[in-house]
């Protein structure tokens, strides 16, 4: 561990605030992500794209968070005399207390974060692709013949006349 003068600590100072900010960048993301999730299980496809944008608008807050946390984690590199940009692991290892604690925690906090994100974007590609599927599928039985039994029990194609359709497909 280093002690720090004061530009160290005000640079650890904006690293942990900007690191609050990811975690409060990466909990909206995730909101939004499993309100877009709930959006597709109900089967409420009119608000997809709404919700859709919300997850762009959540993510691009992410990044600009990001970018500016990179920002401050050159300049504490340059401080600390660093030839690249500390990971947030090293920054751990290198700050003193009560840095080194606050780090460890933001570091918990973001992995967790991060994996519920993933497991949650994972989930709504796959309820998506599902989704896809099943419209493809409807809308290839309302213009091709499909294949169905008559009254009597035999094999009967239908090519016109009216079809039943269910409603939540």
């Amino acid at each position: 561990m280093l002690t720090t003068t004061g530009s160290k600590t005000m640079g650890f100072s904006e690293v942990s605030t900007l690191l609050w900010r990811e975690r409060e960048a990466l909990q909206l993301l995730l909101f939004k992500l499993v309100e877009e999730q709930l959006i597709v299980s109900a089967g409420h496809s009119r608000w997809l794209a709404h919700a859709n944008d919300e997850v762009e608008a959540a993510l691009e807050q992410l990044r600009g968070t990001e970018v500016l946390r990179a920002a401050e984690v050159d300049a504490i590199a340059d401080d600390l005399g660093l030839s690249a940009p500390p990971t947030l692991a090293e920054l751990e290892t290198l700050a003193p207390e009560p840095w080194s604690t606050l780090f460890a925690e933001h570091r918990q906090v973001l992995l967790r974060l991060v994996d519920e994100v993933e497991r949650t974007a994972g989930d709504n590609r796959a309820l998506l692709a599902a989704g896809a599927r099943a419209v493809r599928q409807t809308l290839l039985s309302v213009t091709q013949p499909v294949q169905t039994y008559d009254a009597h029990g035999s094999a009967a194609t239908l090519t016109d006349g009216p079809m039943l359709m269910d409603e939540q497909a």
